[in-house]
């Protein structure tokens, strides 16, 4: 008998992201309850719609999920089209880009997003395999800049210029 109840379980780890995003609607929701409108409001939607929005959806999402799961229903298996399946994960490619992005985390302020930046498009790429060092320096120069440039001049959305600040 406990075979029965294993294979009734088996491929049901869609039923953790039904979990997961009726968490994470649940928390929207919580969230926009406790939003007030501001000075930014304008008409006649508050500020609380679109989070409600999104959090109804997720938690509909996650019924759905649910309800498709104990029907049977069954995700199938990611062929990919240029992934073999079969091989072991790439450990260290992964540790590489998860500590560019932990660098980056910690650096932003006191080097600004310009360099921080740089160093981030820079480090994610040689962790991934390339290696055209000069290259991937001057693209990752140009689009850390360029971003800065787009945000901050453009769109008028402030970034940390770091230790630029009196050159930017």
């Amino acid at each position: 008998m406990p075979n029965a109840a294993a294979d009734r379980w088996k491929g049901a780890s869609e039923l953790g992201v039904a979990a997961l995003l009726l968490a994470c609607g649940v928390v929207a929701l919580v969230d926009a309850s406790t939003l007030s409108d501001n000075a930014a409001s304008r008409g006649p939607l508050g500020s609380a719609v679109m989070p409600t929005a999104v959090g109804i959806l997720l938690v509909g999402c996650a019924l759905a999920l649910t309800i498709d799961v104990f029907r049977g229903g069954r995700g199938e298996m990611d062929g990919g089209e240029d992934i073999d399946l079969d091989s072991p994960p790439a450990w260290p490619a992964f540790t590489a880009v998860a500590g560019v992005f932990l660098a980056n985390a910690v650096l932003i302020e006191t080097l600004g997003w310009p360099i921080s930046g740089a160093l981030l498009f820079w480090g994610s790429a040689v962790a991934l395999g390339s290696r055209r060092f000069l290259r991937d320096i001057a693209i990752a120069l140009l689009m850390s800049f360029g971003s800065y440039f787009l945000f901050v001049e453009v769109m008028r959305i402030h970034l940390p210029a770091g230790i630029l600040s009196g050159v930017l």
